[in-house]
């Protein structure tokens, strides 16, 4: 969340930006509140310091009626107070967590998804002498995909992935994994994007499944809850990605500077409902309510922070560049960047099949505004701060498979291997 000094030297900028995010919260009433609640927290801190000294003088005899009276009477204004209190701290937060992220300076001001921005287009979209075909009927065909047993076990949206394909997908892992924790691919990356940021590796972590609802909603992911799934009967949530695992896993710490920046490759078994998807991209593997990831995630000082948030975009492009895949990027627009972020990147790889790009990679940049809950700090020579944060996709295994499966598919209905992918298939050049 926004630091509350941030939103009273602000309020005019901050109303706008949340209403440029597509946010209604009234900032005023914020601020009333913020005013009630340090009157209230003023007046409890005095009747608490009266309290103090009257027991003081009550010790040692018997006390005279009137400082009885006396204590009787500051007990009773003092549970009235902080009964107040606690109602106008309710209020209070409830309407602080609703104030979501400033955008970064750069963020194009838009109402929706159609109004992002296309920055850059890298890689030639794919000519075929056939007509190519989408990756459900190719690997359907190949025997790799079983959507109608799945269904069968558990019903609509999930699937068996077979064979080759899961080889396939094991090869994305290992690339992606011994590529981001080898400082020389780092340097590499980094000197490829004219970056100037510490070249340490990530560390690959495999992380719980399940999330507490208090961490969840620090994270601020937990929204909206109905795409969420609820362990009945626990404080338990199956988490939607490995960044929400991630992010709050040092929550109440405190880093010394040297440790930064920490950097974490997770992988996990995501799970999302996609409410309000259904009818749409039913066939194949787009949409799944479980889906595997890699996600990167990182904690920075703040002066570190956006130069981390381009490291991880241009990590991003290194990794689809590598598979010789054809993508665009976006600049995320104010309604579509998401409540936590500043600034929000994504890609789309074109898919052949489809006929259209479709999103493959996203970039968060959150400043500090998950760890001010989290409560997640560095200590440096200038005291202690709260770290930055940034999350990004470093591949979303099915999309990734889609991708792969659509632009190298052949007339036979074979599947080129990248050549990047072969030392992990045993030299399989195609599939």
């Amino acid at each position: 969340m926004l630091d509350i000094r941030f939103i009273r030297e602000n309020a005019d900028a901050v109303q706008r930006a949340s209403e440029q995010k597509g946010y209604r919260v009234s900032i005023s009433d914020l601020l009333e509140l913020d005013d009630s609640r340090r009157d209230l927290q003023k007046r409890v801190d005095e009747l608490r310091q009266r309290r103090n000294e009257v027991a003081s003088r009550m010790k040692g005899g018997k006390p005279e009626q009137d400082l009885v009276d006396r204590g009787k009477a500051i007990k009773a204004e003092l549970g009235q107070l902080e009964s107040q209190l606690d109602m106008v701290n309710g209020r209070y937060m409830a309407l602080l967590k609703q104030v979501p992220n400033m955008p970064h300076a750069d963020v194009p001001v838009g109402l929706s998804e159609d109004e992002n921005v296309e920055i850059k287009v890298v890689g030639n979209i794919p000519k075929f002498d056939f007509a190519p075909k989408n990756h459900y009927e190719i690997a359907e065909a190949k025997g790799w995909l079983d959507k109608e047993r799945a269904a069968k076990v558990a019903g609509a949206r999930f699937a068996y992935i077979m064979g080759d394909l899961v080889l396939l997908q094991q090869a994305i892992i290992q690339f992606v994994m011994n590529s981001l924790t080898s400082e020389a691919t780092m340097k590499e990356i980094i000197t490829g994007a004219g970056l100037e940021v510490d070249p340490r590796p990530f560390t690959p972590v495999l992380p719980p499944l399940m999330i507490r609802t208090e961490p969840y909603d620090q994270m601020d992911r937990l929204q909206p809850s109905d795409d969420r799934y609820k362990i009945e009967g626990e404080d338990l949530w199956l988490q939607g990605s490995a960044e929400h695992v991630l992010g709050s896993m040092h929550a109440g710490e405190i880093f010394d500077a040297k440790q930064l920046p920490l950097r974490y490759l997770g992988f996990a078994t995501s799970f999302r409902k996609e409410a309000g998807t259904y009818g749409k991209d039913m066939e194949g593997l787009i949409r799944m309510h479980q889906f595997d990831k890699l996600e990167m995630e990182s904690f920075t000082e703040a002066k570190d922070s956006y130069s981390e948030h381009l490291l991880f975009i241009a990590i991003q492009e290194w990794l689809l560049t590598q598979l010789k895949l054809p993508y665009h990027v976006l600049m995320k627009c104010t309604a579509d960047i998401g409540k936590p972020n500043a600034r929000g990147v994504d890609m789309e790889v074109w898919l052949p099949g489809q006929g259209k790009y479709r999103e493959t990679h996203t970039a968060d940049y959150m400043t500090d505004y998950q760890a001010r809950r989290l409560q997640t700090r560095v200590r440096n020579a200038d005291g202690v701060s709260l770290v930055h944060t940034n999350d990004a996709t470093a591949f979303a295994l099915g999309r990734c498979m889609v991708a792969i499966i659509e632009n190298y598919q052949t007339a036979e209905g074979n599947v080129v291997v990248p050549e990047v992918l072969r030392p992990y298939l045993g030299g399989l050049e195609e599939l």
